[in-house]
């Protein structure tokens, strides 16, 4: 893992350039430059989606909340496998707008693709996500689609806060796949900047900093969506 860190192309790059700013501007330069590699080398090696790319299935799984057999089919045949619906269609024109953020990267220049490199991943990872995400949706639906048909029964209370539950584990949901799809476009945009301008590593900072915040949220709500499945 520290050869691999070491090695890469983004952090290779800020090395070269400290040294050769290092050699024709003033000498302090150095030092700093070799405590950022230092520090960049440090930080990819302990990174768990930089592990999962370079050791591939001998690292932590980027998204532990699906199956090993789900991460080996595209997001896109998955999403085909949701019920017929609204939440079906949301979900694929999301996947279509990922699928042009991937293609803005892959026909981006090499200086791009390098200061991207983590992107990608995470990409992937926000796309598998978002259907786990629907499909905790689909389930928690016909969940909720039994418990309002049940007849009145001494546990009616309890099924009508479980239904309650439900239902607003539900809208949450609809309303985190509707923005995800709006977020992919902004990320879309934001690759394009970083192409413009791909020697200002704050852009890219910025892209990677919405990417984990996205998968963050999907995460956590797959995973409320999953205990919900297993209530009542």
């Amino acid at each position: 893992m520290l050869r691999a860190a070491a090695l890469r192309p983004i952090n290779v790059t800020i090395l070269v350039i400290g040294v050769v700013f290092a050699v024709i501007a003033t000498w302090w330069l150095l030092p700093l430059t070799l405590a950022t590699y230092a520090s960049l080398v440090f930080l990819a090696a302990r990174d768990p989606i930089f592990q999962r790319k370079v050791l591939g299935g001998n690292a932590t799984p980027i998204a532990p909340a699906a199956d090993t057999q789900s991460r080996d089919i595209s997001p896109e045949r998955r999403a085909r496998w949701l019920p017929r619906g609204e939440t079906r269609q949301k979900v694929e024109a999301a996947l279509a707008v990922y699928r042009k953020v991937i293609a803005a990267i892959e026909d981006s220049d090499d200086v791009t693709r390098a200061v991207l490199d983590d992107a990608v991943p995470r990409l992937h990872a926000a796309a598998d996500r978002l259907v786990d995400v629907a499909e905790g949706r689909e389930k928690a639906a016909e969940v909720a689609s039994e418990l309002s048909q049940s007849s009145e029964t001494p546990a009616a209370t309890t099924r009508r806060e479980n239904l309650r539950e439900l239902q607003e584990r539900i809208r949450i949901a609809d309303t985190e796949i509707s923005g995800t799809s709006e977020e992919l476009l902004d990320l879309r945009a934001k690759v394009v900047r970083i192409s413009i301008d791909a020697n200002n590593p704050a852009r890219a900072k910025d892209l990677n900093a919405s990417l984990d915040g996205l998968n963050a949220r999907l995460e956590a709500l797959s995973e409320v969506m999953a205990q919900e499945e297993e209530s009542p």
